[in-house]
């Protein structure tokens, strides 16, 4: 497989590279790793930034962001891990199924949207399942640091605990590991409660625990610029619609299984993009009329901003209906 260069999108410049190693973690997760086919050093990155990688899947293009989870100091790597989604839209089986080590690829230069706070006192990591691999690289980070920190990782099983062995062996006295199979929980209200002042929690995982530790964090009175979170939304299928875009002097067809976003590119218009998954902004694009009912799944708009009908993300956002937008 070999994906040429395309021309870079607004806000997403894009690095050629090469497959250097594909590494089998556990039954549902695998680990890519990637280096510059011009041999140069990647752009720095802190931990918690990400990636969008570009997948070319016959006539279709795939743009799915992935946490960077190697070493920040390692300018000549970068890697991710992927989580196998059986029911998913298919780029994470692209992955799995058809990249191999040796092959050509293209990815964007790397965004942080779950960065550190330098300023706490204390660091304390909540991750979920595949939801641990921002966590690797900000604990390297944190490492050279001399920064204070422990992670609380739950698993669905002692088998799918990816990394588990590594952090736990390299870590003893900061990682702490729950296996859902074996009842054991995240005991997260006494650790909350138990935290020195100037404590920044940090999760990732799934859309539940996201909340959880939120709310609970809310409750015992962590104020919210304390407590940081990712979650890169899945565009969901949906009924087809119809999409004026009155700049570009188009009209196009957003399919059931694609994404607004994905629809406009496929119409060759640029649109920018630096996560795909609801919660940078960047995508944000203007609606001029609506005909129908906004189906908004965005982290970024508020409330008021998604009553108003005049605002749209069409990365993860549908409509039903006809719509036109400025774009």
């Amino acid at each position: 497989m070999s994906a040429a260069p395309q021309k870079a999108k607004p806000g997403a410049e894009q690095i050629p590279v090469v497959v250097s190693a594909v590494v089998p973690l556990n039954d549902l997760v695998t680990r890519f790793e990637f280096q510059r086919r011009d041999g140069a050093p990647f752009p720095p990155f802190s931990g918690g930034a990400h990636t969008v990688v570009q997948m070319q899947d016959g006539d279709l293009t795939r743009l799915n962001p992935y946490s960077l989870m190697s070493d920040p100091a390692d300018s000549s790597t970068y890697a991710i891990s992927v989580r196998r989604e059986d029911e998913g839209r298919g780029g994470s089986l692209f992955m799995h199924q058809r990249v191999k080590q040796g092959d050509e690829m293209v990815i964007s230069y790397p965004v942080n949207l779950f960065s550190l706070d330098l300023r706490a006192k204390k660091h304390i990591f909540f991750a979920g399942g595949i939801g641990i691999t921002p966590f690797i690289a900000m604990i390297a980070q944190l490492e050279r640091s001399n920064g204070n920190w422990e992670l609380h990782y739950a698993c669905r099983t002692e088998t799918l605990g990816t990394y588990v062995d590594m952090l736990s062996n390299k870590y003893p006295n900061k990682v702490h590991v729950y296996y859902d199979d074996q009842s054991q929980a995240i005991p997260l209200e006494d650790l909350l409660d138990g935290q020195p002042l100037g404590t920044n929690a940090y999760v990732c995982g799934p859309k539940g625990m996201i909340d959880w530790v939120h709310a609970t964090a809310s409750a015992a009175g962590w104020p919210e610029a304390q407590v940081h979170s990712e979650e890169f939304l899945k565009p969901e299928p949906g009924k087809e619609f119809e999409v004026r875009l009155c700049k570009s002097d188009k009209t196009i067809t957003v399919g059931e299984n694609e994404s607004l976003l994905e629809a406009i590119e496929r119409a060759g218009v640029e649109a920018p993009f630096l996560c795909r998954g609801g919660a940078c902004g960047q995508c944000e694009t203007d609606v001029v009329t609506a005909d129908g009912e906004f189906v908004h799944r965005d982290h970024w708009l508020d409330d008021d901003q998604h009553a108003s009908g005049k605002k749209i993300m069409p990365c993860v956002s549908r409509f039903l209906g006809t719509l036109e937008l400025d774009r």
